[in-house]
């Protein structure tokens, strides 16, 4: 029996000792220090004491770190000089704004660049406009903003700790920030919209975004300018998260995207390559080239950006095809107008007509004042379309959203607009500009015996 006792002790105290250990190793972690920093030389946003407040709600919530304020003149005077930064791991920036009177800008930059976190909320990128070095920090610079409004935010990596809890697009009602001095090649996109979040035109609108920054961690989010949208749980979790991140608690990813179209490999075996390839407009052409440039590649999308009262140039690839299939998507803003044409004179339509609800010749899918449509598949105005045509001689299908909406269409003749007469030759692919805003993304094309 003293035996047994014995050997059941020799086993039982390792597996104790070990338990100790690690629960002493937990007890004696130290929690990172984080310095939240609320100082105001410009507009100064109401929602900033509640922001200080949930910094401390997280804090708490999380027991991985905590916090302290700069909330007056005197404290940031205090405690961002190099030498006061030396106790911190990393630093919120709670809207702040302006001409921020940092002790020493060039020691706080060089702080951060030896391995500590940056968070940057909402005003943030309207803090020290005539300091360049502290934008290419922060990674990008407030341009305006119109008036509040509901929006829907896309999320660009759905692993990073910041966004990770959320689905892939959700609807927020903010003051949503557009940028300048923004470079997407230099940055981690986390959130951002296809269209501009008041007008719906189409374009690349980031809204958060992480970098490496020497040995440091930068996290931007233009989220918050309301309070109740500060309280939702999804945004304070996508606060915690960019915190956790910053600190080096939690892991993420902060290397820029490639915006490059990739072919599937199932895509790739049925012979698609890439019509566009999402980077620059390498392969295209304007029609006219005098005309306005309006043309550019954003965050992997074909964007053809007009102005009021502006007409835009159509887009024209170099190359010519005779048979082929064609995919792509597209998305037009309200009261848009555009066109997809197969060699360059038979226009599928591309219009906002989502409320009149029947086919015609003119609408949308339809090859223009030539053939309606079988059945009206048009998404509303800011939503994707999708379209696969193909075109073998002098016939043509195409499939929209899904439908099949002209099968084996005869198209012996221009129709409208074209580049030349020339039905029986090879042609461009030509995407119509002048008329308004349209976006392209995924266009690939396959040659056909």
């Amino acid at each position: 029996m003293i035996n047994n006792l014995s050997k059941l002790f020799r086993r039982a105290v390792p597996g104790a000792l070990a338990l100790g250990l690690a629960c002493a190793t937990a007890t004696a972690a130290t929690p990172k220090q984080l310095l939240v920093v609320s100082v105001t030389k410009g507009f100064r946003h109401d929602v900033i004491p509640a922001v200080d407040a949930l910094m401390k709600e997280l804090a708490d919530q999380s027991g991985k770190f905590t916090v302290d304020y700069a909330q007056t003149d005197e404290q940031l005077a205090a405690k961002l000089t190099v030498a006061a930064l030396a106790k911190y791991d990393g630093v919120v920036f709670n809207n702040t704004s302006g001409d921020l009177p940092l002790p020493d800008r060039d020691g706080f930059l060089a702080w951060i660049k030896s391995g500590k976190g940056f968070v940057g909320l909402h005003a943030a990128t309207d803090t020290l406009g005539g300091f360049p070095p502290y934008i290419d920090m922060i990674g990008g610079q407030f341009e305006t903003h119109h008036e509040q409004v509901e929006v829907e935010v896309r999320v660009e990596d759905s692993q990073h700790p910041a966004t990770a809890h959320l689905p892939p697009s959700f609807r927020v009602k903010d003051e949503i920030y557009l940028f300048k001095n923004f470079h997407r090649e230099k940055v981690h996109g986390l959130l951002t919209m296809d269209r501009h979040p008041n007008f719906g035109q189409p374009g690349d609108y980031p809204v958060a975004w992480c970098k490496e920054y020497g040995k440091g961690r930068v996290i931007y989010s233009s989220l918050g300018h309301r309070t109740d949208v500060v309280q939702r749980s999804d945004i304070k979790q996508h606060f915690l998260g960019a915190i956790l991140w910053s600190l080096g608690l939690a892991e993420g990813d902060a290397k820029p995207q490639s915006t490059r179209l990739t072919i599937t490999g199932a895509e790739a075996a049925e012979g698609f390559k890439p019509l566009f390839n999402g980077v620059d407009l390498a392969g295209w052409k304007l029609r006219n080239p005098s005309g306005k440039a309006s043309w550019s590649a954003q965050n992997g999308m074909l964007v053809n950006t007009i102005g009021k009262d502006e007409h835009g140039t159509d887009l024209v690839t170099e190359d010519k095809f005779w048979n082929f299939t064609v995919r792509y998507d597209y998305l037009v803003p309200a009261g848009a107008n555009s066109g997809f044409y197969l060699r360059g004179r038979h226009e599928i339509q591309i219009l906002d007509d989502h409320q009149e609800g029947k086919p015609a010749t003119t609408g949308n899918a339809s090859f223009y004042n030539f053939a309606a449509p079988s059945q009206f598949t048009s998404k509303p105005a800011g939503q994707w379309n999708t379209v696969e045509a193909t075109i073998i001689g002098n016939k043509a299908t195409v499939i929209h959203n899904g439908v099949k909406v002209h099968d084996q269409l005869v198209v012996d003749r221009p129709t409208g607009g074209e580049l030349d007469g020339n039905v029986n030759s090879p042609g461009s692919i030509f995407l119509q500009g002048d008329h308004g805003a349209v976006a392209f993304r995924n266009l690939r094309i396959r040659i056909l015996p």
